[in-house]
């Protein structure tokens, strides 16, 4: 619910504020669009199959679960790899170079990075790895007890784990450990903090942002990645379903964060919530803090 109401909140100011978007921020929509996806498609199937205390629909459900969750998980991490590279460049660029940076360029990297994780999503489903089961049995991902009972699943799994994991991982670390090195810099050459012009302040505000935004992303999934990487090398049979089930529902709960990383940081989005118009024109001040006692539930109807 948290994931579908707080991404959808983003499209819809995107969507307000088009017009308005810089290059950038597209990359921050196409996260959205990642995460409601990934909810809309699976939790359903997840949540009802938890309460039957078995997985539904059989292996068909299965291969579909763990592709939608194979291609969205990739697509959001290839999404905060591209952003911290952007970021990376337009810190350390001049404006003129920094404005480069396209929308039609982002545009042509959101589709080269959807293109990348529908290879990734199809692999499996043509012959190289597999899709398997979880070991708790109520969802299903990459058969990653597959490591070593056939060539085909350990040179699958070894090269997802180093082009969409490892990869990316090293790539985001490195651009925003270069973008506080930069920052550090150009604040020791100015003295007083009231001489920093603004335009540094926000690039430090939203560099913050998107730190965070990986970092919750990359935190969410560390304790699944752990599992998943002990029932490479051990049986799953050794792992508690308890201790396979909760890093599982962890790094499902990354989709929920985004929206109030940029509630915190970004005062345009808390402005377009408050002011949120629903498609057929009503408006919700959910967030009002004038109550009154003929609008008990701090809700106001027009349109």
């Amino acid at each position: 619910i948290l994931t579908i109401l707080g991404n959808s909140a983003v499209l819809a100011t995107a969507v307000k504020r088009s017009s308005l978007l810089k290059s950038p921020e597209l990359l921050t929509v196409n996260l959205a669009v990642a995460d409601i996806g990934m909810a809309i498609s699976m939790y359903p199937l997840a949540i009802a199959s938890a309460w039957n205390h078995a997985w539904l629909g059989g292996d068909a459900s299965c291969i579909y679960y763990a592709l939608m969750g194979f291609l969205f998980g990739v697509c959001s991490m290839m999404t905060l790899c591209a952003m911290a590279v952007i970021r990376f460049l337009v810190t350390n660029s001049s404006k003129s170079n920094s404005n480069k940076i396209t929308k039609n360029t982002v545009r042509i990297l959101i589709t080269f990075i959807w293109l990348y994780s529908l290879l990734w999503a199809i692999l499996p489903l043509v012959g190289w790895g597999y899709y398997g089961p979880e070991p708790f049995g109520i969802s299903c991902t990459i058969a990653w007890s597959k490591f070593h009972n056939s060539s085909n699943g350990f040179s699958f799994i070894l090269s997802m784990f180093l082009l969409c994991t490892v990869l990316p991982a090293l790539t985001i670390v490195a651009c925003y450990l270069g973008i506080a090195w930069k920052v550090h810099k150009a604040y020791q050459e100015i003295q007083n903090i009231d001489r920093i012009p603004n335009a540094a302040k926000l690039e430090k505000k939203l560099t913050l942002m998107a730190v965070l935004i990986s970092v919750g992303f990359l935190s969410s999934w560390t304790p699944y990645a752990a599992a998943s990487f002990w029932s490479i090398f051990n049986s799953s049979d050794s792992l508690q379903p308890i201790v396979t089930l909760l890093p599982c529902l962890f790094a499902k709960s990354s989709t929920a964060y985004n929206p109030f990383i940029y509630y915190i940081f970004s005062k345009t989005f808390r402005r377009e919530i408050k002011q949120l118009q629903c498609c057929c024109g009503w408006r919700v001040n959910f967030f009002s803090t004038d109550n009154s006692a003929e609008n008990p539930v701090s809700m106001m109807w027009s349109g």
